[in-house]
């Protein structure tokens, strides 16, 4: 069970650093570009010491195509908590939607047939 897990927990905390290294900036428009172009290169650094580690150990229980799904599902999740918690952007229905049909395509990806 830990060993399905764990991946899944090195890839979340991986996607917290990506998300405030690509859209955390957002909130600080004053700063220069190259400030903030060095800044989230430093935080996206991080987001690699878990994400290449979490792919690596992950490949031992997941395929390929299954760990990009796990990845994407939770981008999308993270990436929901932090535009309504950081940027205070609405969560509209629509994006449910559009997130319900990416689930809807991991059932297929993990689905064996």
């Amino acid at each position: 069970m830990l060993k399905n897990l764990f991946p899944i927990i090195m890839l979340t905390i991986s996607n917290i650093f990506m998300t405030f290294a690509w859209y955390g900036h957002l909130r600080h428009k004053s700063a220069a570009l190259w400030v903030v172009i060095l800044v989230s290169w430093g935080i996206a650094f991080f987001e690699y010491c878990f994400q290449v580690p979490a792919n690596r150990i992950g490949h031992e229980v997941y395929n390929a195509a299954q760990l990009k799904t796990i990845q994407e599902i939770i981008t999308l999740i993270v990436f929901s908590v932090f535009s309504v918690l950081y940027l205070k952007e609405e969560f509209r229905w629509n994006y449910l939607v559009g997130f319900a049909f990416i689930i809807l395509a991991a059932f297929f990806i993990f689905k064996k047939f």
